[in-house]
C-alpha cells in the first residue's frame, strides 16, 4: 500500500512593484527631507525654523542633531518596511535595522527629549513632545530586544509601532496648516487677539494629533493583520 504525499506549492512571492504604497512613501519622505534638512546642514542658527527658547542657548545644536539623526531614522524606516528588500536581502535588512535603531531613533529620541522639554510652543506641546519621544524610544527598544531574543512576532509588532512614530512627523506637518487655517479667523474671539495663544494651540493640536494618529493607525493595522482573511 503506497502513501501519497501531497506537495504543496511554495507561497508565491510578491514582486516589489506590487506594493504600490512603497514608492509614494519613499517620495514623500524624500520631499520632506529635501525641505527640512538644508537649513540645519548649514549650521546657521539664523536659519532655524524653531524659535530659540530663553535660557537654553544650546537648543539649536540639539535640534540640529535631532534633525540629522531623525533623517537617518526616516530613511531606515522606509528600507525596513519595504517587503521586497526585506525578503530578498535579509542581511541588508539586519544592518539597516541596526542603523535605524542606533544611528537613527536612539540619538534622535534622546535629542527629542531634550528639545521637547524646552519647546518654545508652550507647556501642552512640551508634554506631548516628551511623551512622543518616550513612546518612540520605548517601542524601538522593545522591538530590538524582541529580535535579540528571537521573538520575531513581537519584534514585528513593536517595530510597526516604532515606524509609525517615526513617520508621525509627516502627519504633524499635515495637521499644522489645517489647524492654522481653521483657527486663524478665531484669533480675535477664541484667543482674545493673542497671537501667542493661537500659535501654541496650533502646535499642541498638531503634536497631540500626530501621536494619536500614529498609535491608532498602527494598532488598526496590527488588529487587521491578526484577523483571518475570510472574516475580513
Amino acid at each position: 500500500m503506497s502513501v501519497r504525499t501531497e506537495i504543496r506549492p511554495a507561497p508565491r512571492k510578491t514582486s516589489w512593484w506590487r506594493r504600490p504604497w512603497i514608492g509614494p512613501l519613499a517620495l514623500l519622505v524624500g520631499a520632506f527631507l529635501a525641505f527640512s534638512l538644508p537649513p540645519y546642514l548649514a549650521f546657521d542658527p539664523a536659519r532655524s525654523r524653531v524659535p530659540q527658547p530663553e535660557g537654553f542657548p544650546a537648543h539649536y545644536w540639539f535640534l540640529v542633531a535631532h534633525v540629522i539623526f531623525g533623517s537617518v531614522a526616516m530613511v531606515g524606516a522606509v528600507l525596513q518596511i519595504w517587503p521586497w528588500l526585506r525578503r530578498t536581502y535579509p542581511v541588508f535588512h539586519r544592518y539597516a535595522g541596526r542603523a535605524y535603531v542606533f544611528a537613527g531613533v536612539l540619538p534622535a529620541g534622546v535629542m527629542a527629549l531634550t528639545i521637547g522639554s524646552q519647546s518654545p510652543f508652550g507647556p501642552t506641546t512640551r508634554v506631548s513632545d516628551v511623551l512622543a519621544a518616550l513612546l518612540w524610544l520605548g517601542c524601538t527598544f522593545a522591538g530590538w530586544r524582541a529580535v535579540r531574543e528571537r521573538r520575531f512576532g513581537d519584534h514585528r509588532r513593536w517595530m510597526i509601532r516604532s515606524v509609525a512614530m517615526t513617520f508621525s512627523i509627516l502627519v504633524n506637518r499635515i495637521i499644522s496648516p489645517i489647524a492654522m487655517v481653521v483657527l486663524e479667523p478665531r484669533i480675535p474671539t477664541l484667543f482674545g487677539g493673542s497671537e501667542l495663544a493661537y500659535s501654541q494651540s496650533v502646535a499642541a493640536i498638531s503634536s497631540w494629533g500626530s501621536i494619536a494618529f500614529a498609535l491608532i493607525l498602527s494598532q488598526l493595522y496590527l488588529d487587521r493583520a491578526k484577523t483571518p482573511a475570510g472574516v475580513r
